[in-house]
């Protein structure tokens, strides 16, 4: 933010009951005469929450990222004037909690342009040849993301495929664990551990397909970054992956842990490279339309001004 001029206060937060930082919080809010104040965590939210009703701040947001269950509706009902979810499932979640519909509107989230790459690198890396099919995956390697889930699904396509290669990048939790599974089953050499890249445009550059096989998602900016890369994508429809992937048209939707139905939808996007051309297109052009930072900035601008003109202060 500093680096694109913005003015920054830096203020440490030690809980959601650290008094001295929602009193320094409030002294920055109070100081700049702010119009809206917008949290987006738990801690900061408590923090943020107390400090800008204190200081009368016009309007106080919170933005729900997650799609856990949450500890206090009185935290939400309460400080916010408004609620801003990433996913409409997050939003309707959040209502069928307690929160008053009125106060919530969904925003999904945006990203910037990927930069662009004239030629992966990916395949030189790992020694495949350009015959082969990459069917990969960007997300951190913990339980929620379903690598395991993946493998076990994309065994009898690596035994039936001889071309086909599985390429996970990301850091977490789980890397000993994948890796000894992985090297245990006889995989190493079609089943890529690449561990945390800096480089995602490159990565995402060397993949004819991307696949994450999650049990847990408020929206799936993972998908989001794919489709912007103009890669055909295959999810598991929970939480707000339906409102990313549409089946049939940029992507394949199959249920979470249904082994054989993943294992079919990577069958089906594997042996057809037109219908992988026709998804990867029309992924593109949805990112660019629905899940830009433009798109997002608009929205939570017009929310903004209406939430202001609701309470009177514009």
């Amino acid at each position: 933010a500093e680096e694109e001029a913005f003015h920054v206060h830096r203020v440490r937060m030690r809980g959601g009951a650290d008094v001295p930082a929602m009193l320094a919080i409030r002294r920055i809010v109070r100081h700049g005469r702010f119009d809206v104040v917008n949290s987006h965590s738990g801690h900061d939210s408590l923090l943020a929450g107390i400090a800008g009703r204190t200081a009368r701040t016009p309007l106080v947001v919170r933005t729900r990222h997650l799609a856990l269950a949450i500890t206090s509706v009185a935290t939400y009902k309460w400080l916010p004037h408004k609620i801003v979810a990433v996913s409409e499932y997050v939003r309707q979640y959040l209502i069928s909690a307690g929160v008053p519909a009125a106060m919530t509107a969904t925003v999904h989230t945006g990203i910037e342009p990927l930069p662009e790459v004239a030629a992966s690198t990916l395949r030189n890396e790992l020694g495949l040849p350009d015959t082969a099919i990459v069917a990969g995956t960007v997300a951190i390697l913990r339980i929620d993301k379903g690598h395991q889930d993946l493998i076990d699904a994309a065994r009898p396509v690596l035994a039936a495929r001889p071309d086909v290669h599985l390429v996970f990048a990301g850091d977490g939790p789980l890397y000993d664990k994948l890796k000894r599974s992985i090297t245990d089953s006889g995989l190493a050499t079609r089943v890529h551990l690449l561990g945390l890249r800096h480089d995602v445009a490159n990565v995402l550059a060397g993949f004819d397909l991307f696949t994450l096989a999650t049990r847990r998602e408020a929206l799936g900016t993972a998908y989001i970054e794919a489709m912007a890369a103009g890669l055909p994508v295959i999810g598991t429809a929970v939480g707000g992956v339906p409102e990313v992937i549409e089946d049939d048209v940029n992507g394949l939707l199959v249920p979470a842990q249904d082994r054989d139905a993943l294992t079919a939808a990577l069958l089906t996007m594997v042996d057809d490279p037109a219908l992988r051309a026709r998804m990867g297109k029309a992924g593109r052009a949805l990112t660019a339309s629905r899940f830009s930072v433009e798109t997002m900035a608009a929205e939570m601008e017009t929310l903004y001004r209406q939430g202001l003109l609701q309470r009177g202060t514009q």
